[in-house]
């Protein structure tokens, strides 16, 4: 009896094809995205381009970190780990799309060159970490929501986790720390420690299983 109610449970959804559908998905999400902000950054300037590649970034970081958790209905370590295999495997089919399409349309600008030394080629690491971390993440908001008896909420995921991006943003530009500025990507990358902020503050009060 109790196999039978494991395998009709509707939670931690891990089997693989659903992982390689979800990596697709995602993968073709976050190329279009990147996309948006590249053409944003090369046509457009001033209040409307940061307003536009502001909400682009939303966009991404929200279906990085939901998308994962939510496909996969985390609740335990099992669905947790499948969402972080769905951001690598996410991060896979962009590259694909990227070295494909994307490097050879035109759409990065000269700056986009200029961080990586002339190569395109610097972020596709960077790219594999993030992806998966965010998803990882993500899902174990989600997870804890669940855990304490709520409906897993992407708002209230990215509410936790865009309040502590704000104070990791302002405490980096106060004390100084090298490359920080009140600027956009200052901010973003402050969406790192901010969304593994969220994942320690929402296991707060989490209900043991």
């Amino acid at each position: 009896m109790s196999g039978a109610v494991e395998l009709e449970r509707d939670f931690d959804h891990t089997d693989v094809p659903l992982i390689l559908r979800a990596s697709f998905r995602l993968g073709i999400i976050q190329a279009i995205l990147v996309l948006a902000f590249s053409l944003v950054s090369r046509f457009l300037d001033g209040s409307l381009a940061f307003v536009l590649q502001a909400f682009i970034i939303l966009v991404g970081l929200t279906a990085t970190c939901a998308l994962p958790g939510l496909w996969t209905k985390a609740r335990h370590t099992e669905g947790i780990a499948g969402a972080a295999g769905i951001g690598l495997g996410a991060t896979v089919v962009f590259m694909i799309a990227d070295v494909a399409i994307l490097q050879w349309i035109g759409t990065y600008t000269n700056r986009w060159l200029e961080i990586g030394g002339g190569s395109n080629w610097w972020y596709h690491p960077v790219w594999w970490m993030a992806g998966t971390f965010l998803a990882w993440m993500g899902a174990t908001v989600l997870a804890n929501q669940a855990a304490k008896g709520r409906q897993p909420s992407v708002v209230g995921l990215m509410f936790l986790a865009l309040g502590f991006t704000l104070v990791a943003g302002v405490l980096a530009n106060l004390v100084g720390l090298p490359g920080a500025a009140w600027s956009l990507p200052t901010f973003a990358v402050a969406f790192l420690p901010g969304i593994a902020l969220a994942a320690l503050f929402s296991a707060i009060g989490r209900r043991r299983a």
